[in-house]
This record gives C-alpha cells, structure tokens and sequence, in this order.
C-alpha cells in the first residue's frame, strides 16, 4: 500500500462556515456541485461571463466521506474555480450515503464495507469522466481526490486514466501498484500531514521513491503540526492548521493554472 485503509480519523472533522456559489445539477448520471468562475467588479470590460464560461478546462473533485454537499468541499470548489478560470464539478461518488456526524461516532468499518472500491469506480468516477470526455471533449482535466477519494484520483492518472493533472490530500487507501501506474507525463501534487496514520511517514517515503523512481514531475508538500483531513476539514480556529488547509488550496491552485495552461 502506498496509504492505509481509512480509519476512524477520516470519519472526524471540523464543519466550516462560508457562502457558497455554485449550484447542484444532474450531470452524467450523478447529482453534482457545479460551479464556474464569476468575473469580478476589477475585471469587467476585460473579460465577461460568456467568455469565462466558454473555457473548456475542468477540475473534477473526489471528495471524503462527507460527499458532494459538505459545506467545506463546495467553498473549496469555488475558490478553485475563482483562481483558476476552470469549471469545477464535484460529483457524488457515494451513492447519495455521505457520511453526516463529524464526530467519528461512524461504525466505519460498515461504512467502508457498503462502499467497494470496484463499483464506486465503476459506476461513479469512470462512467462520470467517460462521459465529461465524451461530450465536453475538454482541453484540459484536472483531478482532486481528498482522502477516500484519492485513490480514485489516482486511477486515473494512469496511462489510460482519463485525467491529465493530479492533486491528492491525505490519502487512504491508495495502492503502491497505482502510484507506479503513472506516467511521466502526468504530474501529481500531494499535500500531507506530518500526524497521520493512514498516510505515514514510512509509506510517504515509499510514494516519493515510486515517484521519483519512474521520472514523475510531483510536489509533495508536509505540513508540520496537523493531522489528516487537515486540508478539507481541519479545525481552522488552529493557525498553523489554517495556515496549512489554506496553503494546500493556493498549491492546487498554482499547480493546475501552470498545468492547465502550459504550451508543450
């Protein structure tokens, strides 16, 4: 493995407060948070909503276990769009079943049981990207997967995934054999915790070696002081913790803009 199961501390976090933007659409099958770049008041007259909206750029977000309509996720999906000029969806990959206490009172053992990794693969992600693929025809796909979702995230940047650009944040569950399936065109960003036991020190070491051994452009970013799910559920009434979750989402938000508008 290059992260553990997910464990009682996935099914743990802080709920924070904010407006959001976007809207919740029936996409490809799945209930989604959609939301787009607004122009603002500074640069009206150099560019208008129509021209926003006809970028075909997306970033596509794989939540926790907290699904599609956790608070935290749709403030980071619009903070994502608003710094990158890219459309963001954030499908529901749980089957309408996120987890709702932040309490870690979950059984997750069961939690985990009623949500295989094949048929959330393939019935949620893969069916979801296929079809963004095919009737978007995107000039660019970026993806986030945060936690349970990062494996998914990874899948699908192997060869044949359907994904160009990755950023992962604490991730659990994710296999040394997919991080290996990556290719050296697909550049991967990780922002981790130096306090997590699904993804240690020890397998973090075991990532970057099967990274920098196959020539993978990453980033690996470690935060001091935090625990996992730091960067979509930390308690940000802790600085450094607020520091860290806001820094992960400024990395994210640089490493797709450089990505998603690099010429070759």
């Amino acid at each position: 493995m290059a992260s553990n199961p997910p464990g009682k501390c996935c099914f743990m976090g802080f709920r924070h407060e904010g407006e959001t933007h976007g809207s919740f659409q029936d996409l490809y099958g799945l209930d989604t948070y959609v939301t787009e770049p607004q122009v603002s008041e500074c640069c009206k007259g150099k560019s208008s909503d129509a021209e926003v909206k006809k970028v075909n750029k997306y970033i596509v977000i794989l939540t926790d276990i907290f699904g599609h309509k956790f608070n935290n996720v749709q403030l980071l999906a619009d903070q994502l769009a608003q710094g990158t000029g890219f459309h963001v969806l954030v499908p529901d990959i749980l089957f309408n079943d996120p987890v709702i206490d932040l309490d870690g009172s979950t059984d997750f053992q069961k939690w985990l049981h009623d949500h295989p990794h094949d048929k959330t693969r393939n019935e949620a992600v893969q069916p979801f990207l296929e079809s963004l693929k095919k009737e978007k025809n995107p000039d660019f796909i970026g993806i986030i997967g945060y936690c349970y979702g990062a494996k998914f995230a990874v899948q699908q940047l192997s060869q044949d995934g359907l994904a160009d650009v990755g950023a992962i944040a604490h991730p659990s569950f994710v296999s040394i054999e997919e991080v290996d399936a990556i290719p050296k065109s697909k550049p991967l960003l990780i922002s981790a915790a130096e306090k997590d036991v699904i993804f240690t020190e020890e397998l973090r070491h075991l990532t970057e070696d099967k990274l920098k051994e196959n020539g993978i452009t990453y980033q690996l970013d470690l935060f001091s002081g935090v625990e996992h799910g730091f960067a979509a559920r930390g308690d940000i009434s802790i600085p450094w913790v607020k520091y860290a979750n806001e820094k992960a989402l400024a990395d994210q938000i640089h490493w797709f803009n450089y990505f998603g508008n690099k010429k070759d």
